[in-house]
C-alpha cells in the first residue's frame, strides 16, 4: 500500500486501510474509488489516504481489442465539451448538508472549542464535588457563552449540536450540551440577557449529582437492577446537597434537584405538580430529555429528532409547561427546513413547511418533485436527518 493525497485521486484505485473520521466511518478498507467517494473525501477534509499498491494486487490482463477500445474511450471523452461529458459521465450525489456542515472550518472550530471546554467543565465539576470549590458561575460558562456567541444564530447552534451525536454520552458532554440548549431555548422564550445567563447556568449543573454515582451503574450497557435504577434516581438529591451551600443562585440548585419532575406530578423525587415546580428547572427538564433522547447511549443509539418530537406530541402537554414544550417544539422543528431526510418508505426528501399541529409531519418535497404532507399519511415517518 501507499499515501497518495487525495487531490489526485483517480476512480479504480482501491482503498487500503477504513478511512474513520470522529469515529464515523467514512470509506472502508476494499472499497473501489468513484467519483463520488473521491468528493467525499474532500468534504471531510482529508489530505491524503492509503490505497493499494498495483504491484502487489493481482491485474487481469486485457486483450489487444479491449485495450483499443479502451483508447478509443479516451479520445472521444477527450474531445468532448463539459455538456457532452456529463452525458456519459454518470453524475454523484451532491453531500448532504451535514456532510458539507461537517467539512467546513466553522464546524471545525466549534468541534475543537467544544472538545476543549468539556475538559475544562470536567476539572471544574469534579473539584465541585471533591474539594467543595466555590461555584463562580462567570467562570464556570464563559467559555459556553462565547463559543455560542461566535455563532450566527441559534439555529446554528443546534446544527453544530446534531452533528456533535459521536461523542460518548458522558456525564461532562451531556452536561455541556443541555447548557447551550437551554440557553438557546431561554432566547426562543424571549429571556432578558441575564436569565439566559442563568438558564446555561442551571444546564450546566443539572447533573451534578451524577458525579456522586460510580461509573459502572451510569455506564452499565444492559438493563439497571431496581437498586440500580433507585440509586440512578437519587442524583437530583445529590445535586442539591452538593449546591446547597453554595453562594449562588436558588434556580440552579432547584434546577439540579427538579428536573426530573413532571407537571402532570409524575416525576422524581418529590412527585412536583407544575406550579411547585421552579422554572428554570421546567426549561432544564426539556432540554435534558431532549439531548439524552436524541445522543447516543452505551444501550442505545439516538433517535432521530423527529421520533423524539414525537413523543414530546404524545405525552409533552401534561408533563412540561405548555408554553414551554411548544416553543420548544416549533423552534426546533424550523432548525430543519430545507434539511434532506429519510422516510420509513425508503424515500428521500426535503423538509419544506412546518405543519404546526403536527410538528413531527412536516411536508416534505420527495426527490421526484412531489409533494407528501406526512400529517395526512401516518404510517410515513422521518427516520434520519441527512
Amino acid at each position: 500500500m501507499k499515501h497518495v493525497r487525495t487531490d489526485i485521486l483517480i476512480p479504480g484505485m482501491v482503498v487500503a486501510t477504513d478511512i474513520i473520521v470522529d469515529g464515523q466511518l467514512i470509506l472502508p478498507k476494499g472499497l473501489t474509488l468513484t467519483d463520488r467517494a473521491i468528493y467525499r473525501l474532500s468534504t471531510y477534509n482529508i489530505k491524503d489516504i492509503r490505497i493499494e499498491d498495483p504491484v502487489d494486487m493481482e491485474v487481469e490482463e486485457i486483450s489487444d481489442e479491449e485495450e483499443e477500445g479502451i483508447a478509443s474511450v479516451a479520445d472521444a471523452l477527450l474531445g468532448m465539451t463539459a455538456e457532452e461529458h456529463a452525458s456519459v459521465i454518470p453524475e454523484f450525489e451532491e453531500p448532504s448538508h451535514f456532510e458539507k456542515l461537517k467539512a467546513s472550518p466553522q464546524y471545525q472550530q466549534f468541534r475543537s472549542e467544544f472538545t476543549e471546554n468539556v475538559g475544562t467543565l470536567k476539572a471544574s465539576l469534579n473539584d465541585i464535588v471533591e474539594k467543595n470549590t466555590p461555584v463562580k458561575v462567570d467562570d464556570l460558562i464563559g467559555n459556553t457563552m462565547k463559543i455560542i456567541a461566535s455563532q450566527s444564530n441559534t439555529f446554528s447552534v443546534f446544527d453544530m449540536l446534531h452533528n456533535m451525536r459521536d461523542f460518548d454520552d458522558l456525564t461532562y458532554t451531556h452536561s455541556m450540551n443541555v447548557a447551550m440548549i437551554c440557553n438557546v431555548f431561554a432566547q426562543w422564550l424571549g429571556m432578558s440577557p441575564d436569565e439566559v445567563k442563568l438558564a446555561t447556568a442551571c444546564g450546566t449543573l443539572h447533573d451534578i449529582g451524577k458525579l456522586r454515582i460510580d461509573d459502572e451503574i451510569i455506564k452499565k450497557p444492559g438493563k439497571l437492577t431496581d437498586e440500580e435504577f433507585k440509586t440512578i434516581q437519587s442524583h437530583p438529591i445529590f445535586g442539591y446537597r452538593i449546591l446547597q451551600n453554595q453562594n449562588i443562585s436558588e434556580h440552579i440548585k432547584l434546577s439540579a434537584l427538579e428536573h426530573h419532575e413532571k407537571c402532570d406530578a409524575t416525576g422524581y423525587p418529590m412527585h412536583l405538580p407544575g406550579d411547585k415546580i421552579d422554572k428554570f428547572a421546567k426549561l432544564v427538564a426539556i432540554a435534558d430529555v431532549y439531548d439524552a433522547m436524541t445522543s447516543n447511549r452505551v444501550y442505545r443509539k439516538g433517535m432521530c429528532p423527529f421520533k423524539v418530537i414525537e413523543i414530546f406530541e404524545q405525552e409533552g402537554l401534561q408533563k412540561y409547561d405548555v408554553v414551554f414544550i411548544m416553543t420548544f417544539l416549533e423552534s426546533v422543528v424550523n432548525t430543519y427546513i430545507d434539511n434532506r431526510v429519510a422516510l420509513s418508505d425508503g424515500r428521500i426528501g426535503t423538509i419544506k413547511w412546518i405543519n404546526k399541529q403536527r410538528l413531527s409531519k412536516p411536508m416534505v418535497q420527495l426527490e421526484n418533485g412531489d409533494f407528501l404532507e406526512l400529517a395526512k399519511n401516518p404510517d410515513i415517518s422521518i427516520t434520519q436527518i441527512l
